[in-house]
């Protein structure tokens, strides 16, 4: 492959991905020092609701539809998130592996008022599907087959228990891609990556669920199935009532199977890591890209220097970081997607060319082969891992305009240093997230757990987001964790519309209480 003389400065090299993975799952959960205090405590001010309390009668009404190894009571596991900042009370989280038995089950526990919580494979960082008091768990992740697949439109219908990543295994020797990438794929399932609109690595290229998502089978609060599971890509008939629920967070009723349009797998990937001196060329950098590269472009990710220091010495101490010289500033990531190699190659060569004889960029390195490309993306991937390692990890994925990134994260800064809690109190404050949708995230750790020090945190961020006419949830979702702000990020009208569909839907109030609606 040749390369143009712009690319004197570019390194290239095998850089070896980490193959030995603390786990499974995302986010590490063996470096847990201390276990957070119960959500009920942390929130004195929530009240359990009206809901009738697990009894020995209700066990025996779930031992008759669901097998023993359906029924758990020992739930620590599925009372935890996985930043350790929500925990709940639950005494027993069961596992329905059809839409009748969770038909069943919602239907009883709505005559009885028993309060429930649907939960996937609980990788979501708002608290949603955890529960708050002693909410029964009703977990997905026996449902998990993939019913259909049609190869010649891509449509796959599958069980909201599959895992995303399994999926795409699947689908993959068809020549087929879910249109959903996440660092929390090989945990996270389909269900509740509908049930949060999940966003992910490459929305930009694909968009988000809302238009990904053609059917939906969901049962509601009182057992009703609504079978929605349409495979047609145009239906103007009517409410599209599956928005309803993608999105919802489990409030309205519980997702069991999700019909989704799958893209064509790229024949040609390509990722190149830049270094950049101000945010400035980062924005210069992607206006560029959608010019330059706009059909192929898939994702453009963006990250501070403090984050490449955290993951270095945190997750990647053996790893060496493919960028030579100084520490900058800023990185960016660009990834192609396209169907010819050599067409890609010469559009990402003139592209990159020009940036560096602007002095858009200074430094830079081009993956040559599947393994760069893994081993590149690490470095972005592993930021919220290493927050997790580092102590008690505070999220938050907020969108604005992209021009505001950078003063957003200095006046963070800025706001807790004058105040004498920066290093002292707050420390690895780091900003990175999707240049391509003005998604930002800021993750930050906190010394120990005080709730107080929590909500000053969340106060700033939060208030800060709503000033600037901002998004306080860009694809994580509402949760318990943003509850509190709805009222501020939302009109009087907005709400109002919430909470007469949710009565509408949900007139016992059991799916998910206490969270989403103010």
């Amino acid at each position: 492959m040749k390369y143009s003389h712009h690319f004197f400065f570019f390194s290239f090299r095998t850089f070896s991905y980490l193959a030995n993975m603390l786990s499974r799952r995302f986010y590490s959960t063996t470096a847990r020092k201390l276990i957070t205090p119960l959500t009920s405590v942390k929130h004195p001010s929530l009240q359990r609701g009206p809901y009738k309390k697990l009894d020995t009668k209700d066990l025996e009404y779930f031992s008759q539809i669901l097998s023993p190894q359906q029924i758990v009571t020992e739930t620590e596991p599925y009372n935890i998130d996985f930043f350790n900042l929500y925990r709940g009370s639950s005494k027993l989280c069961i596992f329905p592996t059809t839409v009748q038995q969770v038909s069943s089950i919602l239907k009883y526990c709505n005559d009885q008022r028993l309060a429930v919580v649907p939960q996937g494979g609980n990788t979501g960082v708002s608290g949603g599907a955890i529960p708050v008091f002693d909410e029964i768990i009703i977990n997905t992740s026996k449902m998990n087959k993939i019913r259909s697949f049609d190869p010649v439109s891509g449509i796959v219908i599958a069980d909201a228990g599959v895992i995303l990543e399994e999926l795409d295994q699947a689908i993959e020797p068809h020549g087929f891609t879910v249109p959903l990438d996440l660092g929390a794929k090989g945990s996270c399932q389909l269900g509740g990556n509908v049930s949060t609109n999940a966003g992910g690595l490459r929305l930009m290229r694909f968009g988000n669920l809302h238009g990904n998502v053609l059917g939906l089978e969901v049962v509601l609060p009182d057992g009703t199935i609504m079978d929605g599971l349409s495979s047609l890509r145009k239906d103007n008939t009517g409410y599209d009532l599956k928005q309803l629920f993608i999105g919802a967070e489990g409030t309205l009723g519980m997702v069991t199977g999700v019909c989704l349009l799958t893209p064509k797998r790229a024949k040609s990937i390509n990722v190149a890591m830049l270094a950049m001196d101000s945010f400035d060329q980062v924005q210069s950098a992607f206006v560029a890209a959608k010019r330059d590269l706009c059909e192929i472009l898939s994702a453009f990710e963006f990250w501070d220097h403090d984050s490449v220091e955290l993951v270095q010495n945190t997750i990647l101490q053996d790893q060496i970081f493919p960028m030579k010289g100084k520490i900058s500033p800023f990185y960016a990531l660009i990834e192609t997607q396209g169907s010819r190699e050599d067409h890609d190659m010469e559009k990402l060569d003139q592209y990159l060319g020009q940036l560096m004889e602007k002095g858009v960029i200074q430094n830079g390195v081009l993956a040559q082969d599947t393994t760069q490309i893994k081993s590149l993306w690490q470095w972005r991937e592993k930021i919220p891992e290493a927050i997790t390692v580092s102590g008690t990890a505070m999220t938050y994925d907020v969108s604005m305009n992209i021009r505001l990134f950078p003063q957003m994260m200095q006046d963070v800064k800025t706001h807790f240093e004058s105040k004498g809690l920066l290093g002292s109190r707050y420390t690895n404050i780091l900003g990175f997230g999707h240049v391509g949708d003005g998604n930002l995230h800021i993750m930050a750790n906190m010394h120990g757990f005080d709730q107080k020090e929590q909500e000053e945190f969340d106060d700033y961020i939060f208030n800060w987001t709503i000033k600037h006419k901002g998004s306080l949830s860009a694809e994580h979702g509402v949760g318990i964790h943003k509850v509190d702000y709805m009222i501020k990020s939302k009109n009087p009208i907005q709400l109002q519309l919430m909470h007469k569909i949710k009565s509408t839907l949900d007139k016992k109030g059991i799916m998910n209480p206490y969270k989403v609606l103010p």
